[in-house]
């Protein structure tokens, strides 16, 4: 491990990679949050809650799909509770030692937000047990017959955990949570919002309309909406433009080969392989990103589940089955009425 590495771990902190216009798009605090009313309207009593009994919120538990604001979330509430905030990822904490080294720097109320956290090695999650139920560290020191338990107190914090895998978290660790939310997508009127918000910020005009046609191919995810606003506004003002309108907005997400749906180039190879090479389902999952040459866990995170939400594809218990949608985007003849298992390779 180099120094820099051991710096990173020690603040508790990673590199997102993320550019700065992202990063000042996101709101600060509950009231800027736009969407998910129904976690926001709990997230408020249970900071309220604990901050008139001035101590730390429970732990809290953020599960969906990619964009939809759980980094967002897990900064809202270390700035509700006026706390610092430390970040780092299920991946990068490899060992029990790199947990510890967090944990036993980390200050009194402060948040530690682990991100895919489903994706923490098995001794580390140990680790974290009595961590967020006593705030305390058991670590082994030594090793054989000399090997010895050190009890470390630490101070009380809060754990949000983030993941896009929650069928993927252990029970033990889940059950240690005392908030769990489950983020859904956005509808067009909040990513209007959201839209014209970041517009705002970056300091482009933006139409109704064109706000509109943003929120509209956006997929149902601020962060999607932020990323086209962005590229959108890289055309217009190269256009010369000082104004975003439907039809320049319109001409860009063409030329980003994003359609009315918002879906992109891989959305229709992942349906059209479906109906051309597997009869329109059903497939297993492992059988569909082989055929793709893409990841498995990119397909089942990043595209399948709009996909399943817009209502082109299913999951049965014998794989995934386009549905009539499909065919009528790609412009294909209809479906004859598959039955589930009689093509694909049968693995959901």
């Amino acid at each position: 491990m180099t120094g820099d590495d051991s710096d990173r771990l020690l603040e508790g902190s990673v590199h997102t990679g993320e550019d700065p216009d992202e990063l000042s798009l996101r709101p600060r605090f509950l009231r800027e949050y736009i969407g998910q009313d129904k976690v926001k309207a709990n997230l408020k009593v249970f900071l309220e809650a604990a901050r008139k009994r001035r101590e730390p919120l429970d732990h809290v538990l953020l599960f969906g799909p990619p964009g939809l604001g759980k980094t967002t979330l897990a900064h809202v509430i270390a700035n509700e509770m006026e706390v610092g905030i430390r970040v780092t990822s299920g991946p990068v904490v490899e060992k029990a030692g790199d947990l510890a080294a967090i944990l036993t720097n980390i200050q009194p109320g402060e948040v530690l937000f682990i991100d895919e956290i489903h994706r923490l090695p098995a001794t580390v999650e140990e680790i974290l047990y009595p961590a967020m139920e006593d705030f305390r560290l058991d670590l082994i020191v030594g090793q054989g017959p000399g090997a010895r338990t050190v009890r470390i107190d630490i101070p009380r914090f809060t754990l949000v955990g983030a993941t896009t895998r929650a069928g993927l978290l252990t029970p033990p660790l889940r059950a240690r949570f005392g908030i769990v939310h489950r983020l859904d997508f956005y509808d067009e009127a909040a990513l209007d919002v959201i839209v014209r918000r970041s517009a705002e910020i970056l300091g482009i005009g933006i139409e109704p309309e064109g706000a509109r046609e943003i929120a509209r191919r956006s997929r149902g995810t601020p962060r999607v909406a932020n990323r086209l606003l962005k590229r959108i506004r890289d055309f217009v003002e190269v256009e010369g433009g000082a104004t975003i309108s439907a039809s320049a907005a319109s001409r860009a997400l063409a030329r980003l080969e994003v359609d009315e749906h918002g879906f992109d180039e891989v959305d229709r190879r992942i349906l059209r392989a479906v109906i051309e090479r597997f009869r329109g389902g059903p497939v297993g999952l492992a059988a569909l990103a082989s055929s793709l040459g893409e990841d498995r866990g990119t397909l089942e995170d990043l595209y399948e589940p709009f996909l399943i939400q817009a209502g082109f594809l299913q999951r049965t218990p014998r794989g995934r089955v386009v549905t009539q949608k499909a065919y009528q985007l790609l412009g294909l003849p209809g479906s004859a009425g598959n039955e589930p298992g009689l093509f694909g390779s049968g693995e959901p």
